[in-house]
């Protein structure tokens, strides 16, 4: 995938007849993207555990674009019943849906356990994901260039699996736990990449991330020195923006030329700011015996699974 210029998001194309999910979309790179698509026209439902929140972010967009077709709903990711009401609404009002984009998620929190006893950080930015695109997969079938954008970080890279601690009894490291759950954002898109082409359907799986990009993540994030040096420090001196940290996601979701199965990122030095460009998921994202053990794992631990066409 070369260009001549940056991909910049005033390249995405009329979007008036495509609706989103965007989850986590009442900040940073969630309300980026949001902000981003309805300037194109577009539909989009803003996933958000806090509804007034959510409200704030919608009223901020209209007063922009009053034109701007917007509506929120309430998801807690990390709680499953909230991930199976979501979807049920979403079937009572929704024919389809053309675009999931997976963006939400929570950094580097201490050890805290979900509604369903889940660790927080796998169950909110990968189990709450994966039960969510399931659970949504019909209407996504039925969509207009359907595809699911799952959101991971560079930290993929620095991580692995605990298969046999996912709950960090044995052990907890917030950061070693927020990079195994953007490890498991990066498999689980490449695994639903290889299972929607094997049963031929027409949803694209896409990978995306935003290098290092400056959001409330960062500097919300609970501990101490961490949060100090590369938040509050490290933020203002070399992070980028969230409008720019957003691009890779938008053009994942929107750039007709892009795959199922691709990863991008930023161009720049370390992948960590920069245009979107295709980029190369470490070799444990793209494995495909990790993939079909995360999957089975995911299906047992949220009791969902997919509905795949039949090839006939």
């Amino acid at each position: 995938m070369t260009r001549q210029k940056r991909w910049t998001a005033e390249q995405i194309s009329d979007q008036t007849q495509r609706v989103f999910v965007v989850t986590g979309a009442n900040s940073g790179l969630g309300l980026a993207t949001t902000r981003a698509l309805a300037r194109r026209g577009g539909q989009v439902i803003l996933a958000v555990r806090d509804e007034e929140k959510g409200r704030r972010a919608v009223a901020g967009i209209t007063a922009e674009q009053p034109d701007a077709r917007l509506e929120v709903r309430r998801l807690d990711l990390a709680d499953l019943d909230s991930v199976r009401a979501f979807a049920q609404q979403m079937h009572a009002d929704h024919q389809r849906l053309d675009v999931l984009i997976n963006n939400a998620g929570v950094m580097a929190p201490p050890r805290t356990l979900s509604a369903q006893g889940h660790e927080l950080q796998f169950a909110c930015n990968h189990l709450g994901h994966f039960a969510l695109t399931g659970l949504l997969l019909d209407l996504l079938t039925a969509g207009r260039e359907p595809r699911v954008v799952t959101v991971s970080s560079v930290n993929h890279r620095k991580a692995r699996i605990r298969f046999d601690d996912l709950a960090g009894e044995r052990g907890y490291s917030p950061m070693a736990f927020y990079n195994q759950s953007k490890l498991a954002n990066a498999v689980f898109g490449q695994e639903l990449h290889r299972r929607l082409a094997e049963s031929g359907s027409p949803v694209r799986s896409v990978l995306a991330h935003p290098g290092y990009t400056a959001t409330n993540l960062q500097t919300s994030a609970p501990v101490g020195l961490w949060r100090v040096v590369f938040g509050r420090i490290g933020n203002p001196l070399f992070a980028q923006a969230p409008a720019d940290g957003a691009l890779p996601q938008l053009y994942a979701a929107t750039d007709p030329g892009v795959e199922s199965g691709w990863f991008i990122g930023p161009d720049g030095p370390a992948e960590l700011r920069g245009g979107p460009t295709r980029v190369e998921p470490a070799a444990s994202a793209s494995d495909p015996e990790t993939g079909r053990r995360l999957w089975e794992v995911s299906e047992r631990l949220t009791g969902v699974r997919f509905a795949f066409p039949t090839r006939v």
